[in-house]
């Protein structure tokens, strides 16, 4: 199990738990935690008893985005993971989910601040949940600066257009009851316990069949774009083999004697 000084990676039965670890900093970006968190996705999408991904941040908050100390000229910490950003001049992109989608569920466990990169990487979630004190917002604009993580071309789609523009043009920060009443995310529980309602969704999904989920999952976002008709088309291509597989005959007999269905894990 890999992990690096900023982000711990942890198993809770059939899930996968990806920490930001960096309290002190509110968990802004850093070089040993991206190249943690794009290992911890690959770790996931390789292991076939991973069935789902619990993605969170440690000391009360979720992520602050780009560490703005850093861009100021003041350095990064991680030198030592150079050679890695030098041999995949693309893993910065893939680590925050713009450029890789794992295959599993993901559901994020936000407390405290979700801002700037925080946000653009949610919107590479798949499930969200915020505690009530939860803070979003995109405040690249405020500064001077462009939300490149993809927030310009997802958030309108996750989210009503007027909502997506006023959070990206006006920089404010978005408290979780509103961000759950424009649609950014989908549970807003008591502080403290956003993590165990995510690891409670997370075991729900783990107890449905792996290939099921993991087919279900790959052609929402693959019809996302189409038309209906290619996008029905698409969901039969996606959907029938799952009929013939072992998961279907034995959730198929769990049904009949009226027993939880036992989906055989790597």
């Amino acid at each position: 199990m890999g992990g690096t000084e900023h982000l711990t990676v942890q198993r809770e039965g059939a899930t996968l738990v990806l920490t930001l670890n960096r309290p002190e900093a509110r968990n802004a970006l850093s070089l040993p935690m991206l190249v943690g968190l794009y290992d911890g996705w690959l770790e996931a999408d390789a292991d076939d008893s991973v069935r789902s991904v619990v993605f969170t941040g440690a000391g009360g908050s979720f992520c602050s985005g780009m560490d703005l100390k850093a861009l100021a000229g003041n350095g990064m910490a991680g030198e030592e993971y150079r050679d890695r950003l030098k041999a995949d001049p693309d893993l910065h992109w893939k680590a925050m989910l713009r450029h890789h989608r794992p295959r599993k569920p993901v559901i994020a466990a936000v407390e405290g601040y979700c801002v700037a990169g925080g946000t653009e990487m949610l919107q590479g979630t798949d499930i969200r949940v915020a505690a009530e004190s939860a803070t979003f917002g995109l405040f690249e604009v405020k500064r001077g600066l462009f939300p490149i993580g993809g927030s310009t071309v997802r958030l309108q789609r996750q989210i009503p257009r007027t909502h997506a523009l006023e959070m990206l043009l006006t920089g404010r920060p978005y408290s979780a009851r509103e961000a759950a009443a424009i649609g950014l995310v989908g549970h807003v529980v008591p502080d403290g316990t956003a993590l165990d309602t995510a690891l409670e969704i997370a075991e729900r999904i783990n107890a449905c069949g792996p290939l099921a989920v993991e087919a279900v999952k790959a052609s929402v976002y693959e019809t996302a774009e189409m038309t209906e008709s290619d996008g029905l088309a698409a969901e039969l291509t996606r959907g029938w083999p799952v009929f013939d597989t072992a998961d279907a005959k034995e959730g198929a007999r769990a049904f009949v004697e009226k027993r939880p269905p036992l989906y055989k894990r790597a």
